[in-house]
């Protein structure tokens, strides 16, 4: 993993071009504590990472504790793969965990620094036939792209060697006897055996070479079957060639061979390609941090620094379409920052000079400078990359149960080939050993093995885009099968704040004009009540025609001041605000909600009254289609809330929730989260984060909703960043879409090796044929979880956006379903923590 703000590395890791890859045979140089921040971060032995105060300790003595450190191999193909490296890395002493995604090459490994260093289970991964580069920037980018290219000129060279190979068996397939004599056959068996040698050397090396691992390691991965029938294909063809009187003499199979290799490359070419789109995309977002940036140099310059050295004091310029590297705030300039990995929310925000920016959002608009303040793990952004990493190497129960089998699969496919071989032999030789051949390529499981694991990564970059974190991959499994869900109330249904639902003005004062003038004196408060007022004005054309002088606050009761009409139409004014006590007027006992009340001191000292407004707590705009989605879905909704039953039932009769529980202790809405999953109930749990912690571990499967969640201290198997609810139920449609995806995957993968293994056992099945099922086996695969790539499902009943940052919908008059509103007490606060 990339942190900035890790400590200057030494200069043997810093080249010129911050680009440049880290030479593996220097990996030795990695064992110095300066480098271990660049690609891992502190942790307990048990791999929980540290926060706070515990991490920065950490930072400064590397070697108290364990670390938990990524690293991008190369060399794998396979669940086969992943668990021989998973083996090798646990065989080392001092190594505490070490995870390996198959999908993603990636490999997690938590090591204890007083046992071990990382040059010695690095090695340990080479000794296995691997390679492990450190998860920085650069060397993953560099690592992908030489992949690529050298997958892309494979199978450049099969498909040429194939097409000059076909050219040459062409005339034995359409001469009648008699038409091509003993010579001109024998030369074209020569000339496809020439065309045919450097597409074995080239295009199948990686095969033999990960083949040749294996047996001297003992083991069998999904190259090995793979690699035998490409050798046993190439030596009968070779003997025939060299032998024509011998018992493979009689036919030869360059075209089998070739278009097999070309199928196989074709599929794997692809399979990368969709791979880097789809699941590639939590990785994409883990790598958005600039490589290099501009520091301010002590002559004023600006010269171009590794992130990875700047720290905090420091001053550096991000110039427009550049990520911040870190946590700072803008002392030249002003630009537009896109924050959607932060928030989920992808519209632009202005920042000015003196505002603050954060690490992953982009710079949009123009250069400025940014005074660093905050780098390294403490930072939002590192808290995302640290769970989508442990996210994206952890294995689903399907994934597991694949893995299990993937070994015993081979080696049963490895018997069948033989005893394939050992039936047809009597008979035809040569045919018994291509019989064997097609065996070993169509029975390959690699389909078997990416059926899970691609489609989950899938949904999980997808989530991630739209601002919600998977920290479980189980959870996606979980919640596809949820069937109850609970709300919390406070941050969750409601905003951290009040909106105004109704103005009732009094004489001949207009709703208007009585907005207008609360709010200028609201606008010289911090009350909540206050704050909503003051937002619900300044969504309607202000009239600006009020200066307040002599303010006074009665803290608890209202505002009281002196008003003049600047237009000149009116005398000065003296105005309350606040209670219906403070206000001088008698209260409103009809009914429910919060209320404040606006009047004006007559000449001879008596308070008349001017208009009334009714507070609400601020439903989101998008709560109740939220409800309603879930309810039209299967998912029964609930409401468990520590907040006063009035509060709480007016907020579930308005976003249309019919089970509700108020006054509820955290041990009882875990006790009635356990009494539902008692009647079989799969229940999610949806809460602010703060608070939630028992019941959000305690449910099947839980959402941490807010922006104050402290990330790497939730408990919830979902984060949203944004400010959305709909994220929600739009995680639920995905996460049963993902599940459909999976199955489909997991049938697909077993209905073609029951339809093909018998074809391939009797001979039907050509090895060219054999080729092209088993790469487009794997292909349908990952083209089935690209499908999860796409936009989230849509909310129906839901169109509209969020209202933006600091401002407050006004509310109907009157709400179906709705109590009528309750005098405000102003001398508590409204917002009571829940």
């Amino acid at each position: 993993m990339f942190q900035p703000g890790a400590p200057a590395a030494s200069p043997a890791l810093q080249p010129d071009s911050v680009t440049n890859p880290l030479p593996m045979q220097r990996v030795e140089l990695l064992d110095d504590p300066q480098e271990w921040l660049a690609f891992g971060r502190p942790c307990t032995p048990a791999g929980t990472p540290l926060a706070g105060s515990a991490a920065d300790s950490a930072s400064a003595d590397p070697a108290s504790t364990a670390w938990d450190s990524q690293v991008v191999l190369e060399g794998m193909h396979c669940a086969a793969c992943a668990l021989t490296i998973e083996d090798a890395l646990r065989a080392v002493p001092g190594v505490v965990q070490a995870d390996v995604s198959a999908a993603t090459r990636r490999a997690r490994v938590v090591w204890q620094p007083g046992r071990v260093v990382p040059s010695q289970w690095m090695e340990a991964v080479r000794r296995a036939g691997y390679r492990a580069m450190p998860a920085m920037d650069a060397f993953a980018r560099d690592q992908r792209l030489r992949e690529s290219r050298r997958a892309l000129w494979r199978w450049l060279v099969a498909g040429f060697c194939m097409m000059q190979v076909m050219m040459y068996a062409w005339p034995a397939y359409v001469a009648q006897p008699g038409d091509l004599s003993g010579e001109m056959e024998q030369l074209l068996r020569w000339a496809s055996w020439v065309i045919t040698l450097p597409m074995v050397v080239f295009s199948c090396g990686p095969f033999f070479a990960s083949a040749l691992r294996d047996i001297r390691l003992r083991r069998v991965s999904m190259d090995l079957p793979v690699a035998l029938g490409m050798a046993i294909t190439f030596v009968v063809s070779t003997a025939g060639t060299f032998d024509p009187a011998g018992i493979f003499g009689k036919e030869v199979y360059y075209d089998s061979l070739t278009m097999f290799v070309f199928f196989l490359l074709t599929g794997r070419w692809l399979e990368l390609r969709l791979r880097d789109r789809t699941a590639g995309a939590l990785e994409a977002v883990m790598n958005r941090l600039p490589d290099s940036v501009e520091r301010r140099a002590a002559d004023g310059s600006f010269t171009r620094v590794a992130t990875r050295r700047i720290g905090a004091g420091d001053t550096i310029r991000v110039l427009p379409g550049e990520a911040f590297p870190a946590d700072g705030r803008i002392t030249a300039g002003s630009t537009h920052a896109d924050e959607a990995l932060l928030t989920g929310e992808s519209t632009p925000v202005a920042r000015p000079v003196g505002s603050s920016v954060t690490a992953g959002s982009y710079n949009l608009q123009s250069p400025v400078e940014v005074l660093v303040e905050g780098t390294g793990g403490q930072t939002r952004f590192a808290q995302i990359v640290a769970l989508m990493e442990s996210a994206s190497l952890q294995k689903p129960r399907l994934a597991q149960l694949a893995d299990r089998i993937a070994r015993p699969f081979l080696v049963a496919v490895l018997l069948a080939a033989a005893l394939a071989a050992a039936y047809w032999w009597p008979s035809d030789p040569g045919h018994a050993l291509m019989v064997a051949v097609a065996v070993l390529i169509v029975t390959c499981p690699c389909a078997l093995s990416l059926a899970t694991p691609v489609a989950m990564l899938t949904a999980a970059g997808t989530l991630a885009r739209h601002g919600v974190l998977v920290r479980n991959l189980q959870g996606l499994e979980a919640l596809a099968q949820v069937d109850t869900m609970v709300f919390d109330k406070t941050g969750t249904l409601t905003r951290d704040g009040m909106a105004l639902q109704a103005v009732r003005p009094a004489g001949s004062c207009s709703a208007e004009e009585a907005l207008d003038l609360a709010a200028a004196l609201a606008r010289q408060s911090m009350h909540p009540a206050s704050r909503a007022l003051a937002a619900a004005a300044a969504r309607q054309a202000p009239l600006g025609r009020w200066q307040v002088k002599g303010l006074q606050e009665d803290a608890g009761q209202g505002l009281t001041a002196t008003v003049e009409d600047v237009t000149g139409g009116m005398v000065a004014r003296t105005i309350r605000l606040g209670s219906a006590h403070h206000a001088g007027v008698a209260s409103d006992d009809s009914g429910a909600a919060l209320q404040v009340v606006l009047s004006e001191q007559a000449s001879d000292g008596a308070l008349r009254e001017l208009a009334r407004f009714d507070l609400m707590e601020d439903l989101r705009a998008e709560a109740s289609a939220v409800v309603q989605t879930l309810q039209q879905d299967g998912v029964a909704v609930q409401l468990l809330s520590g907040d006063r039953r009035g509060a709480v039932q007016r907020v579930a009769a308005q976003a249309g929730i019919a089970r509700v529980q108020g006054e509820c202790t955290p041990q009882g809405k875990l006790a009635a989260l356990q009494a539902l999953q008692v009647q079989g109930h799969h229940v999610a749990m949806v809460g602010d984060g703060l608070n939630d912690g028992p019941v959000l571990a305690g449910a099947h499967v839980s959402f941490a909703f807010g922006r104050s969640v402290p990330l790497a201290q939730s408990r919830a198997d979902f984060v949203v960043l944004g400010d959305s609810l709909a994220l929600v139920p739009q995680t639920v449609l995905l996460a049963r879409r993902t599940l459909r995806v999976v199955r489909q995957n997991l049938w697909w993968a077993a209905g073609y090796n029951a339809l093909c293994v018998p074809l391939a056992v009797v001979g039907w099945m050509p090895a060219w044929l054999a080729g092209l099922g088993m790469a487009l086996s794997s292909l349908l695969v990952v083209l089935n979880a690209a499908r999860l790539a796409r936009d989230l499902p849509s909310l129906p009943g839901w169109q509209g956006s969020q209202p933006r940052e600091g401002t407050v919908p006004v509310r109907p008059d009157s709400l179906a379903g709705s109590p009528p509103p309750q005098p405000l007490d102003l001398s508590k606060n409204p917002l009571e923590p829940v």
